[in-house]
C-alpha cells in the first residue's frame, strides 16, 4: 500500500484546526519577526526602549548571513538564523504567559532574555580566518563559544556590564546536561529566564513544521563534530523518539515545568486556548514514529518539505 493512503503531515491535526504555531508568523520576513518581538514585549511591558535588541537583532542577522566583520555566513543548517528567531519567539511567549500568570520582570531582564535568545547560537558562527570544515566542528563547544562573542559584544557596554555573569547563566542553561538547581543564578528571575531560555530552545527546534527534514541535517553537524552514538541518519531519527521523551521528562525536572506557560500567551495574543507547541511537537513525533514503522526503506521519499532532502543530497 502506498504511504500517502495512510498517512500525512495533513492528517496529524490534532484539533488544531487551521492554526498551527508555524502558520503565526512568516519566519522568512525578519521585520515580520522583530514586529512580533515589539508587539509582544509591548504587552509585558509597554515602555520598553527596544535600543539594544534591535540592535542585537540585525547585528545577529549580519553575523548568520556572513556581514558582520571578521566571520563568516552560518554553514550549519540544523543551527541557523531561523532557529534562532524560533528561540526567540519562544522565550518571548513563555514570558508573556508567565506574566499573564503573575510574574513581573524589569527592563534589564527582558533585554537579557530576549538577547541571550538571540545570542545562543553564535558559537557555530566560523571566523574568517577560520578555513576549516563548517561550524559543526563546534557543536561540543558551541555554548562557551557563544558566551565568548556575547562577552566581546558587550565589552565595554555600561548597561550589561554587571550582567555578563547572567548571559553565562541562562546560555549555560541550553546544555542539555546542565542542571539548573546547581547554578547560582543572581536572582530568582534571572534563574527562571535560563529555564525559559533551555525550554525555547527545545520548543523551538521541536515544533518546526521542518523539524524532521532538518534533523538529516543535524546528523552531518554530529558526524562532523565527533558525536559518538549515531551510525546514520536513520539511527538518528529512531533515536529521536527517545529524545522526545527525555525532553517532556527534562521540562519538568530542570526546566520547572515553564512550557505550560506557553498556552497563556497563546489565548491572549492570539484568542487560541491551546498549546500550539505541544500540538506541532506532538503532530511531529507520531508522523515520525509511522515513517519508521512503515518506510525505513525509502523514508526520505516522505521528508519533502522546503526541498531540505534535494539539498542535502547535493551536500552529501
Amino acid at each position: 500500500m502506498l504511504y500517502s493512503k495512510t498517512i500525512s503531515r495533513k492528517d496529524i491535526t490534532y484539533h488544531i484546526g487551521n492554526q498551527s504555531v508555524s502558520q503565526l508568523i512568516d519566519l522568512s520576513d525578519h521585520h515580520k519577526v522583530i514586529e512580533e518581538v515589539q508587539i509582544i514585549t509591548r504587552m509585558i511591558f509597554p515602555s520598553f526602549d527596544f535600543q539594544f535588541v534591535a540592535k542585537v537583532f540585525w547585528d545577529v542577522e549580519a553575523l548568520f548571513s556572513g556581514e558582520y566583520p571578521g566571520y563568516q555566513a552560518c554553514n550549519t543548517e540544523y543551527h541557523d538564523i531561523r532557529h534562532t528567531h524560533q528561540v526567540l519567539l519562544a522565550i518571548l511567549r513563555l514570558m508573556h504567559g508567565s506574566f499573564i500568570s503573575g510574574i513581573r520582570f524589569n527592563e534589564k531582564e527582558i533585554n537579557i532574555g530576549l538577547i541571550g535568545a538571540m545570542m545562543h547560537d553564535t558559537g557555530y558562527i566560523q571566523k574568517s580566518s577560520d578555513k576549516t570544515g563548517t561550524g559543526a566542528k563546534y557543536t561540543l563547544i558551541h555554548i562557551q563559544r557563544s558566551i565568548k562573542f556575547t562577552q566581546k559584544y558587550f565589552a565595554g557596554n555600561a548597561y550589561f556590564e554587571d550582567s555578563l555573569p547572567d548571559f553565562i547563566d541562562i546560555l549555560n542553561c541550553t546544555g542539555l546536561t546542565t542542571m539548573a538547581a546547581v547554578i547560582k543564578f543572581s536572582s530568582s528571575n534571572i534563574a527562571l529566564i535560563g529555564k525559559m531560555l533551555g525550554t525555547a530552545d527545545l520548543l523551538g527546534q521541536m515544533s518546526d513544521r521542518l523539524y524532521l527534514e532538518k534533523l538529516l541535517f543535524l546528523y552531518m553537524e554530529f558526524h562532523e563534530s565527533g558525536i559518538k552514538g549515531f551510525t546514520s541518519e536513520f539511527d538518528l531519527l529512531e533515536k529521536t523518539i527517545g529524545f522526545y521523551e527525555m525532553t517532556q521528562k527534562r521540562f519538568v525536572d530542570e526546566l520547572g515545568g515553564v512550557n505550560n506557560y506557553a498556552i497563556h500567551h497563546f489565548r491572549e495574543r492570539w484568542h487560541i486556548d491551546r498549546d500550539l507547541y505541544a500540538e506541532a511537537i506532538n503532530r511531529n513525533i507520531e508522523y515520525l514514529k509511522k515513517l519508521l514503522i512503515d518506510h525505513p526503506d525509502d523514508y526520505l521519499s516522505f521528508l519533502r518539505r522546503a526541498e531540505l532532502t534535494r539539498k542535502l543530497k547535493k551536500l552529501r
